[in-house]
C-alpha cells in the first residue's frame, strides 16, 4: 500500500485566499460574516453570509464568465493555486486523476435561467444552461483548465462531498491507481434559491446579532451561516514527493466514511454510524483515538448536529482540542470538508489550534470544552469531520511527517 501525502493546497474562503491569510485570520479568530450583498435579500429573514472576498473579472474574460458558472471559477482559480503550490509541471500532471466535490453544483445558473424561461420563454434558455449547471462541470473545466487526463470524478454527499472525495482520492493512490490526484470541492449557493431554500427548511440563522448568527455548540444556536468558496488539495504519492524534494503538508494516514440509512435531513440522534466512521479512520490509521490531538468538527450551529457530534466526541475523544472553524468561515456546504481539511493542516504545520468564536452560552447537551481563542499546541495527528444531508459521514486524519515540516 502507497503512503499518501498533501504536497499543494489552494482555496478560495471568506477567511481569505492565501495561506498566509488564512493563517493569520485563524489564529485572530475573525468572523467572516456579513451582509448579504451577492442579492437582494429584503424579504428573507436571514441577514448574513460568509461571501468570497474575490473580484472573479480579475481572473477570467467576460466571455468566460458568461460560459461558466461561480462554482466552477472558484474551483478552477483553487486549483490553479493549488497545483502552484506543489510545484508540479503541467507535463509532470498530464495523467493525473481529479475527483472534485460539490453539494448543489451550478445554482446561480439554474436560478438565472429558470427566471429567464419564467419571463421571456423556455425557447430563450441559454445553451450554457446545462453544461453551466450540472455537477460535474466543475471537475471536468478544472482538467480542462489544468490538462489532467486521468480518472475524472464528482462527489455529491451533500455538506461532505468535498471530504468524501479526500477520502476517494486517499484510496485511490494508497491502491496504486495513480501517483497524484487533484481533489477538493466548490460551492457557491448565496443566491436566492440557496438561501430562501434552506431558510425554508429552518435550516439557516435568522440572528440579526452578526456575532451570535454561527455559533456552533452554544446553547442558542439556530442554524448555519452560508459561506461560498473552494479548497483543493494536491495529493500525491509519498516516495514520488520525496524523491522530487516537495514540501509535505501532512499524511494521510486513515479515513472512513459511513450512511446512517435514517432520514434525509436529520443526523440519527444516537450518532452510531458518525461515531463508526472516525473509529474506521482511527483503525486504518493504526492509532488509539488518545493520538488525535485536535479535531475540526462539522459543527454546523444547528441544533441537531451540534448535538449528536459532541456526544460522540465525550465518549470517543477524550484528550483532544475540538473547535468548529464554521464559527468563522460560515457553512460551504459541498465544499466545507476541503476547506476544513485545508485548516487541520494549516493548524498541524502552524501548532495552533484554531478557535470556536463567537461562543457565550454553555448548552449541557454539548458537553466538549470550546476554546474561543486560538491555543499554541505541538499537533502531530489532526481529525476533521463531515456529516452530510441524507445521512453521509466522512473522517479523515491526517499526521505530520516530521522530517519534512
Amino acid at each position: 500500500m502507497n503512503r499518501v501525502v498533501v504536497t499543494g493546497i489552494g482555496f478560495i474562503s471568506p477567511l481569505g485566499n492565501t495561506i498566509d491569510e488564512l493563517t493569520k485570520n485563524l489564529k485572530i479568530g475573525k468572523n467572516a460574516l456579513n451582509e448579504i450583498s451577492l442579492f437582494d435579500n429584503k424579504n428573507s429573514k436571514v441577514k448574513f453570509a460568509c461571501q468570497a472576498d474575490i473580484n472573479l473579472e480579475d481572473f477570467f474574460s467576460k466571455k468566460e464568465l458568461r460560459r461558466m458558472d461561480r462554482v466552477s471559477a472558484f474551483g478552477i482559480l483553487a486549483a490553479r493555486d493549488a497545483l502552484k503550490d506543489s510545484k508540479l509541471s503541467k507535463e509532470e500532471i498530464k495523467n493525473a486523476s481529479i475527483i472534485i466535490g460539490t453539494g448543489i453544483g451550478g445554482l446561480t445558473t439554474i436560478e438565472e435561467e429558470s427566471e429567464k424561461a419564467n419571463t421571456k420563454g423556455y425557447e430563450k434558455i441559454s445553451p450554457f444552461f446545462i453544461p453551466k449547471s450540472i455537477a460535474n462541470i466543475t471537475s471536468a473545466m478544472i482538467a480542462i483548465d489544468l490538462g489532467l487526463h486521468g480518472y475524472s470524478s464528482t462527489s455529491v454527499t451533500a455538506c461532505a462531498s468535498s471530504l468524501t472525495a479526500i477520502l476517494d482520492a486517499y484510496r485511490h493512490i494508497k491502491d496504486g491507481y495513480n501517483n497524484i490526484v487533484i481533489v477538493g470541492g466548490s460551492e457557491a449557493s448565496i443566491n436566492r434559491l440557496g438561501i430562501f431554500g434552506f431558510e425554508s427548511m429552518k435550516a439557516l440563522s435568522t440572528s440579526d446579532d452578526i456575532n451570535r448568527a454561527s455559533i456552533p455548540f452554544d446553547k442558542e444556536r439556530q442554524g448555519f451561516v452560508m459561506g461560498e468558496g473552494a479548497g483543493i488539495l494536491v495529493l500525491e504519492e509519498y516516495k514520488q514527493a520525496k524523491k522530487r524534494k516537495a514540501k509535505i503538508y501532512g499524511e494521510i494516514i486513515g479515513a472512513g466514511a459511513t450512511t446512517d440509512a435514517y432520514h434525509i435531513t436529520a443526523p440519527l440522534e444516537s450518532g452510531e454510524f458518525a461515531k463508526k466512521a472516525m473509529e474506521d479512520a482511527l483503525a486504518s490509521a493504526k492509532i488509539d483515538a488518545t493520538k488525535i490531538e485536535y479535531i475540526n468538527a462539522h459543527g454546523t450551529s444547528t441544533k441537531l448536529n451540534d448535538k449528536v457530534e459532541s456526544k460522540i466526541y465525550k465518549e470517543l475523544f477524550t484528550h483532544a482540542n475540538i473547535s468548529s472553524t464554521k464559527s468563522m468561515t460560515g457553512h460551504l456546504l459541498g465544499a466545507s470538508g476541503a476547506l476544513e481539511a485545508i485548516i487541520s493542516l494549516i493548524a498541524l504545520n502552524n501548532n495552533f489550534i484554531p478557535p470556536t468564536i463567537n461562543y457565550k452560552e454553555k448548552d449541557d447537551e454539548c458537553p466538549i470544552n470550546i476554546n474561543t481563542k486560538a491555543l499554541d499546541k505541538n499537533l502531530t495527528y489532526v481529525m476533521t469531520n463531515s456529516l452530510g444531508f441524507g445521512g453521509h459521514n466522512v473522517s479523515v486524519i491526517f499526521k505530520k511527517v516530521k522530517d519534512e515540516i
